[in-house]
């Protein structure tokens, strides 16, 4: 594939303030990328200068090999989508999907087939002659899509799009915006705070954290092999243990990661490869990497502190002999109690070591 958007060196600061630091971030045509991170941390900055809204500090942004850093943002080739509908609530449906048409000067019968086509897109066509406020808000937000698609963008910018519906139907809008993009085959730049969106909906995951990219991968990278705690506590529910390598290795010659609750194997493999003995760690485990053994016969031993029903499995939370707790997802099935003292195993190639 080849790339579609760049942005080479490209920075905000306010004063003072730095709202994004130097940013390099390269995507493929025809991907969606989310721009992922807690609140502050860069994401919708960086969007805005990609669309036009905001004026970048230094550095610059290339679309499809043009330079279009100073390019005002009707003029860059790209639509965007706000968490606000911002529809015009004087226009009926069809209206709204055609005023980016008009303004820029299409004919009659172009604005009529491209409407007609996205109306088509976005499954609205019966609701074509009603008024916004007509609509629910998961409708609302397939017609601001569907008046961003109209006009076939090349890039399409989608800044928390969803973030104003409910959980039911927020899970809805995503599969239909992953049609969407099928359908379209445009590149998708999306940006969200929620992981569980971005691991539904990405191609890739542009991880970020107090104003820089903090980790750049498939959400499968992201949750099997985060680069840093930030990533590995961001992404996903973790448990982090912390310890040194001690100086005896295990059974099979593994290496071993001495904590407060006993001795754990380490992976051969992760950001951080164990060091000399001493050389401090965390181990991410994830909470369906471990299973429950009888006490004594497993790697930790800790006792069953809160149990919570999810339907699909239990999750089971153990306070360890330090008094740190860990998540354990256990399957239907399992009837573990409150009180009750439990072993955890897991496979150490399910963990990923990390730099204390």
């Amino acid at each position: 594939m080849s790339a579609k958007l760049e942005t080479i060196g490209i920075a905000k600061s306010y004063g003072e303030t730095v709202a994004l630091q130097p940013t390099d971030l390269t995507v493929q045509a025809g991907e969606f990328l989310t721009l992922l991170g807690p609140s502050g941390s860069g994401k919708t900055t960086l969007l805005q200068m990609i669309s036009g809204l905001v004026a970048p500090s230094a550095g610059r942004i290339e679309i499809a090999g043009r330079d279009v850093t100073h390019v005002e943002p009707g003029k860059r080739g790209i639509g965007m989508v706000f968490q606000s509908y911002a529809l015009f609530p004087h226009m009926s449906v069809w209206d709204n999907v055609a005023y980016g048409l008009r303004m820029r000067r299409q004919s009659r019968e172009e604005v009529k087939r491209a409407v007609d086509d996205a109306l088509t897109m976005v499954r609205m066509n019966d609701y074509a002659k009603r008024y916004p406020q007509e609509l629910s808000g998961g409708q609302q937000q397939r017609i601001a899509l569907a008046r961003c698609f109209a006009y076939r963008p090349s890039v399409i910018l989608l800044d928390e799009p969803l973030g104003a519906l409910d959980k039911k139907l927020r899970e809805h809008m995503q599969s239909e915006i992953r049609r969407l993009h099928k359908e379209l085959g445009a590149t998708f730049v999306y940006v969200t705070h929620d992981q569980d969106e971005a691991l539904t909906l990405s191609d890739r995951i542009c991880l970020m954290n107090q104003a820089r990219i903090e980790q750049v991968g498939t959400p499968v990278d992201l949750y099997d092999r985060p680069a840093t705690r930030f990533a590995a506590g961001f992404i996903g529910h973790s448990n982090l243990l912390e310890g040194a390598v001690d100086h005896e290795r295990g059974p099979a010659g593994e290496p071993i990661l001495l904590t407060a609750g006993g001795r754990v194997p380490l992976p051969q493999r992760g950001a951080a490869m164990p060091g000399s003995p001493g050389a401090r760690h965390c181990l991410l485990l994830r909470p369906e990497a471990p299973r429950l053994v009888e006490p004594k016969s497993g790697f930790l031993d800790g006792t069953i502190s809160d149990i919570v029903f999810f339907g699909s499995d239990t999750r089971v939370q153990l306070t360890l002999s330090d008094g740190s707790h860990l998540s354990v997802r256990c399957e239907r099935g399992l009837s573990p109690c409150i009180g009750d003292t439990v072993g955890l195993v897991w496979d150490p190639h399910r963990t990923t070591l990390l730099s204390a």
